[in-house]
Order: structure tokens, then C-alpha cells, then sequence
């Protein structure tokens, strides 16, 4: 959900390369871990969790990948988690590793958790249904292990502005400098208001927001529909690029778009077309995306996709390549 702007586009090129990975299996097994993905083209892209992972994040700690998830479907878990010391086969576990929800929320509605790693451990944002405001709102909780459990901090949610339609789709940003953000999407499109991804930034331990937020992208193009979301930053050099996703998430609408731009609040500069789309990687609706770095300077894209029926969305693993800021859509149709 951004918005578009004219601009002149920066002549830079990055391939997408997706990668083929093995599927969950008994033996399977928002930093990142030391091996390698082998990258190729498939006609037909498998997920490497090939059952209901929506939303993914993905963080790398001491050799083992941690991925996690928006509730499962059977509301039997409230944030999925999964780990792989390749990024190609995974194991999904049983635990939940959020599982009590805060004092403010209600079951039902928690998505997209994002974990970051802290001085004295970890950090979940999560989004859930706020009972008193009947919203989406963010919350915080933390851990002294990736795997949790994490325990949720404070008596209220951490952003909620009510009046534009709560908040969802938290993810972590760090500067070179060490300080620490949070990217977020007020969910305007549950009510007929505008849709923006904000950032805002945080303290050191992650547990506060300083300042206020800054506006940074808003639905502005045609195919993004009603809304912009899921805000994923990451640098390249001295520019940064946000990638997000657009569009109704239930059918091939949904997409997954980028801006670059100069400085960290922007302005941003959108491409003129997403570069994931269900037509250019045969995956019905690509997003929920987040960015994954390994320990050989490798980058690589975890992001959701649903299955043919159209049941539950799994978790795909792409690889980016770099030249410069700009991606490239990968060519995957049979």
C-alpha cells in the first residue's frame, strides 16, 4: 500500500532469482543464517513451507534461521515459528512462541510478528485485535531466546492510532549508526480512510517509540487498489529501498512493490510497476515480504504465496541480486 510518485527512476538493475527449496518434512529443519541457497529457475515454484505460513520474518542467529508467522488458521497457535540452518529445508515447530496475547488483545486476529535482537535479547512486534477500540493495533513482547516464549511488555499497545484505522504490519529497521525504527501501516482500508507506511523511531531496547512518526509512502497507484502494507527497509549503499505489498491479499491482486530513495525519511520514489506479481512468478498473490541477509553478504526474499486452491498461503524463499536499487522481476512461468 504506497503511494506513486513521478520521478526519474535511478539506473540500477537487481535480479530476483527464485529459489528452489525442499518442502516441510518430518526431518526438516524482520539478521540470518550460514548456508547458502542454491538459486534456479523453476517452471513451477514450491514453497519451502508448503502449508499455511503467512506473513513471514525471517532472523538469523548463530547459524540457524528463525522464521515466524501470522497465527495458524485454526487459531491454534498465535505466532508460528520455524528454523533452517540453509533456508531450504524447514522445520515448523509446535510451540507457540507468543503464547499468551496481551491484556489488550483479543483472539483471533494476530499477524505478521516481526523479531529483532536486542542487547539483552529479543523483541516481537505483533499486531492483534485491540478490545476496547475493535482495531488492529501493535504490540510489543520479548524473550531471552528466538524461539521464545515471548512475553508481552506494558499494559497497553505500543502504536494504535485509532482514528485511522489502528495499525498492523510492524518491521524493524536499524541505521548503520545503531539506532533503531519501526516501520508500520495504518490499516485506513478497514475504513475508507488512506493507508500510509510510517516510520517511527524507537528506543534502544526496542520497548519504546521516541518522537513521532513520518509518513513515507501511501496508495497511489493503480494497482495497488485500496492499500499499501507489510513495509520492509532495507540499504544499499547510501540509498535506501522499501519494499512493500499492495492490493487485496485473498486472490492475485496482491503484489509486492518498491521505492528508493536518498535519505532514510525519504521522499521515496516508486517504481511504475510492482515487481512481484502472480503473472511474473506463476505464485497467486506474492507479499508479506521481508529481506534476509547471510553471513557471505548474500541477500534473499521470504515472502507468502497461496497454494493452487487458494486455502492457505506457504512461504517462498527468493534470491536477490544486487546492481544497484532497482529489481528486477524474476521469470518464472512455465
Amino acid at each position: 500500500m504506497r503511494p506513486h510518485h513521478d520521478g526519474v527512476q535511478l539506473p540500477i538493475v537487481l535480479l530476483l532469482i527464485l529459489t528452489l527449496v525442499g518442502c516441510v518434512g518430518a526431518e526438516s529443519a524482520k539478521g540470518r543464517s550460514g548456508g547458502e541457497p542454491e538459486s534456479g529457475a523453476p517452471a513451477v515454484p514450491t514453497p519451502v513451507i508448503d502449508q499455511d505460513f503467512a506473513d513471514p520474518d525471517v532472523l538469523h542467529v548463530d547459524g540457524t534461521y528463525y522464521a515466524y508467522a501470522t497465527q495458524r488458521r485454526d487459531g491454534s497457535s498465535n505466532v508460528q515459528l520455524a528454523t533452517s540452518t540453509d533456508l531450504k529445508t524447514w522445520r515448523v515447530a509446535e510451540q507457540d512462541a507468543l503464547p499468551k496475547l496481551p491484556d489488550w488483545a483479543t483472539n483471533g486476529r494476530t499477524w505478521a510478528p516481526d523479531v529483532a535482537a536486542v542487547a539483552d535479547g529479543y523483541v516481537m512486534y505483533l499486531t492483534a485485535w485491540d478490545i476496547d477500540s475493535a482495531r488492529q493495533c501493535i504490540g510489543v513482547a520479548r524473550s531471552g531466546s528466538p524461539t521464545g516464549p515471548f512475553r508481552p511488555v506494558g499494559e497497553d499497545s505500543l502504536i494504535c492510532p485509532i482514528r485511522r484505522g489502528g495499525a498492523i504490519d510492524a518491521a524493524t529497521y536499524v541505521e548503520q549508526d545503531g539506532t533503531r525504527y519501526l516501520l508500520w501501516k495504518n490499516d485506513g482500508n478497514c475504513c475508507g480512510k488512506p493507508t500510509w507506511v510510517h516510520l517511527q523511531r524507537m528506543s534502544a531496547d526496542g520497548l519504546r517509540t521516541t518522537g513521532k512518526a513520518h509518513r513515507l509512502i501511501r496508495q497511489d497507484q493503480a494497482w495497488e487498489g485500496e492499500l499499501v502494507e507489510a513495509p520492509t527497509l532495507v540499504r544499499r549503499g547510501s540509498a535506501y529501498v522499501l519494499f512493500y505489498s499492495a492490493n487485496f491479499y485473498g486472490d492475485g491482486r496482491y503484489s509486492t512493490g518498491y521505492a528508493v530513495a536518498e535519505r532514510l525519511r525519504g521522499p521515496y520514489v516508486k517504481a511504475d510497476q510492482p515487481f512481484l506479481t502472480t503473472e511474473s512468478t506463476s505464485i497467486t498473490g506474492p507479499g508479506g515480504q521481508d529481506v534476509i541477509s547471510d553471513p557471505a553478504g548474500k541477500t534473499y526474499l521470504a515472502f507468502h504465496g497461496w497454494d493452487e486452491a487458494v486455502i492457505y498461503r506457504g512461504m517462498f524463499i527468493a534470491e536477490l541480486e544486487w546492481r544497484g536499487t532497482t529489481p528486477i522481476p524474476p521469470d518464472t512461468a512455465p
